[in-house]
């Protein structure tokens, strides 16, 4: 049975579910790490698992070809945008979007092309060949598991995968079910590893109705409480929670995490509040320190005061639309994903860097990047850092926010959070 606010594939509406994934460092020991040449040999700490960065994408021939093993390179999607202009695709190239998922069928895949875009689905007309540059990735299904049996949902995306063009990557995105204990594991375990190589799951926490449910319900693998729900904190939870079906096989596929710019539900009925700016980029940054590869935003405002089929066009071509502040979050968070890419694309460390904290450290060009957020349960506030022994730096640039830090002799320093969203970014030599 569909669940409300759950879209189907055409009704471009979202909902899906998540929890909490065992540690990283809990699953290295069941999975071999992929090895990179990113990877760097400066800190002698553990590494978080992964499927091998930007160089994943050189065993597919179109991602390879456009580029997609750039370390500079980080997919940002636009979930059933459309694009008929140059100056449309601009827009949308603006705010940090490169690739998209939904199109209409009149789409001049020449446009995309032109414009360095990448598309993810199926051949919309004859100008989709082989050599079309743009084409990198073939969109499976959506939510197979909210509208099948398993069994007949597996079929299912087997037909689609044989369909599939050489040279492709697959895509599917699924609803919450397969993260919850009301699916049997093995089941939910198929489907992530049967069919694709790239997944998502669509959980938009800070909108749907769920977490102000009375009595609140937790079917996740590991409870979310619900003073806790409607936080950043879940988004990053939704990603390890799908590593953690994910690494069932022994093999790790990218993650890609979708964050709604608007709200995730289509039912006026059950329609709460819509995210904050503030919200978006802490959703969308959270994710990213669970290690998400990707982000997909949800592009579509389907229920309150504030509606858009189109949320990016509406923003592009209306001066008092509503929608203005998430849409410039979304252009302020991608622009750092963006610069700092190459820093994200390497493999992170396992390091505890204090209570209290949710953080991903990473080390590239003979600096030490700490991304950092508080952790679920956790008030706002003050927090202590410890760096690691490998670092020796203790002059620290809290990147884009035109300030610094100084650490102590021992590798000290506190810094403040002053909501559940925010987060800092902290860039430390790793030499003296």
């Amino acid at each position: 049975m569909r669940r409300t606010g759950r879209r189907g594939r055409r009704a471009w509406v979202g909902g899906a579910m998540a929890m909490v994934f065992c540690a990283a460092l809990a699953c290295s020991g069941c999975i071999e790490s992929a090895k990179s040449d990113s990877v760097p040999a400066a800190l002698d700490l553990p590494t978080v698992p992964w499927e091998g960065g930007p160089s994943y994408w050189n065993s597919f021939a179109k991602a390879k070809a456009g580029g997609w093993a750039d370390p500079s390179f980080f997919p940002i999607v636009a979930w059933y945008d459309s694009v008929s202009s140059p100056e449309e695709a601009a827009f949308d190239k603006s705010l940090g979007i490169n690739t998209y998922i939904g199109m209409p069928e009149t789409l001049d895949s020449s446009l995309l092309d032109d414009a360095g875009m990448f598309w993810i689905g199926g051949k919309l007309n004859d100008s989709f060949t082989s050599n079309t540059r743009s084409w990198v990735g073939y969109f499976l299904d959506d939510e197979v598991d909210g509208r099948y049996s398993p069994a007949e949902g597996r079929d299912h995306l087997a037909a689609l995968r044989k369909e599939m063009p050489k040279g492709l990557f697959g895509f599917a995105n699924f609803t919450s079910m397969i993260l919850e204990n009301d699916m049997s594991p093995t089941d939910a375990q198929k489907y992530v590893n049967g069919f694709t190589d790239v997944i998502s799951v669509d959980k938009y926490w800070y909108t749907i109705p769920q977490c102000s449910l009375t009595p609140y319900r937790n079917p996740f693998l590991v409870p979310i409480a619900q003073a806790e729900c409607r936080t950043a904190s879940s988004y990053g939870r939704t990603i390890d929670a799908l590593r953690q079906r994910d690494a069932v096989d022994g093999k790790l596929q990218p993650v890609w995490a979708f964050v709604e710019n608007m709200a995730g539900i289509n039912d006026p009925e059950a329609f709460k509040t819509y995210i904050t700016p503030e919200q978006l980029e802490g959703a969308v940054m959270n994710s990213i320190i669970h290690e998400a590869r990707g982000i997909l935003y949800f592009n579509q405002s389907l229920a309150g005061p504030c509606q858009s089929a189109n949320v990016f066009r509406s923003a592009e071509t209306t001066r008092s639309f509503c929608g203005n502040p998430q849409v410039a979050a979304v252009k302020a968070v991608d622009t750092i994903v963006h610069q700092l890419a190459p820093v994200i694309n390497t493999q992170s460390f396992v390091w505890n860097f204090g209570p209290g904290l949710d953080t991903m450290l990473k080390a590239e060009g003979g600096y030490a990047y700490v991304f950092a957020m508080t952790s679920a349960g956790s008030a706002p506030g003050s927090r202590d850092f410890q760096l690691p022994s490998q670092i020796a730096g203790r002059q620290i640039e809290v990147v884009n926010e035109s300030r610094s830090l100084s650490a102590d002799s021992l590798g000290r320093f506190t810094d403040s959070f002053d909501r559940e969203s925010a987060f800092h970014i902290y860039k430390v030599k790793i030499s003296p």
